[in-house]
């Protein structure tokens, strides 16, 4: 079955798929995208996810396309024509069509709007067959990484590099300070020596992920105790355990750094209980964590 896309007010063939040469976001990287899990015909956390669409279009001076609820026909009318229950669900909204300009377009334009889906495998059954490698880089992306802009060439040039090593992820460090930032595409966590799990409070060098908001709020609901505080380089190759989140990764163990072991180089108890936690939440069973 061919996949479906939704391009400008048309669902259309995927392989037909069109936008015109003189798109901001193709001439510029002038746009924001979105990611949303899909699972059992569900999207996970989808207001979070929603609501960091609005934010980030907000900060770029760019109108949503639509209401939220129009959007979310649209949405789900792409997983249904595709049917894709287990996926994938990519958005993506640009300033336009207009006259090649670095300043924005005098006259209001139409923003443009194209969503995708594709199907990606079940949420794994066990966390020990999820535990990754990452390596460590220093972050070269612009100052305002808290919008998620399709500008996206930093994060593909570390992950390509994190991909000849072996690697899944690239954690992205200030080369001034050796202070963490995040994963080229992902949330990054530590459990530190202390037994607290951390990762970096938000500001402008880091995106607010959703399923890292989500995780926070079924950790304070389970009592768990977390922190959001920086950490350095350093501290992250002596953590006793360290994971990643994304609308992809869920809550992906790291159990190597730059070819080091993290801890015993296995899937420690404290990501182990959170990958539980987290499955509990994908699958619907909110608040039933231990």
């Amino acid at each position: 079955m061919s996949r479906i896309a939704y391009v400008n007010g048309r669902y259309v063939d995927q392989r037909l798929a069109e936008v015109n040469i003189e798109d901001r976001g193709y001439q510029f990287g002038d746009g924001i995208y979105e990611v949303v899990h899909l699972y059992g015909g569900r999207f996970i956390d989808e207001d979070l996810h929603l609501s960091r669409l609005e934010r980030s279009l907000r900060e770029i001076r760019l109108p949503m396309p639509m209401s939220r609820l129009a959007l979310r026909h649209i949405l789900a009318e792409v997983a249904r024509r595709n049917r894709v229950t287990e996926g994938l669900l990519y958005m993506q909204v640009t300033r336009g069509v207009a006259r090649r300009d670095h300043a924005f377009p005098t006259s209001p334009l139409p923003p443009a709007l194209v969503v995708t889906v594709k199907r990606i495998p079940p949420y794994p059954a066990s966390v020990d067959r999820w535990g990754a490698k990452a390596i460590t880089l220093p972050d070269l992306r612009w100052a305002r990484r808290d919008i998620k802009s399709i500008n996206l060439l930093p994060n593909c040039l570390a992950r390509q590099a994190a991909r000849e090593q072996g690697a899944i992820e690239a954690i992205l460090y200030d080369e001034a300070t050796g202070i963490v930032t995040e994963g080229a595409a992902t949330t990054f966590w530590i459990v530190d020596a202390e037994g607290v799990v951390r990762t970096r409070h938000l500001d402008q060098v880091i995106l607010p992920g959703c399923t890292r908001a989500a995780l926070m709020a079924e950790m304070q609901a389970g009592g768990i105790r977390f922190e959001e505080r920086e950490f350095s380089l350093e501290e992250a190759r002596q953590a006793r355990e360290a994971f990643l989140t994304s609308a992809t990764s869920f809550v992906k163990p790291i159990v190597a750094l730059d070819g080091q072991p993290v801890g015993d180089g296995k899937v420690g108890p404290v990501v182990r209980h959170l990958f539980e936690l987290f499955a509990r939440h994908v699958k619907g069973d909110l608040r039933n964590a231990a």
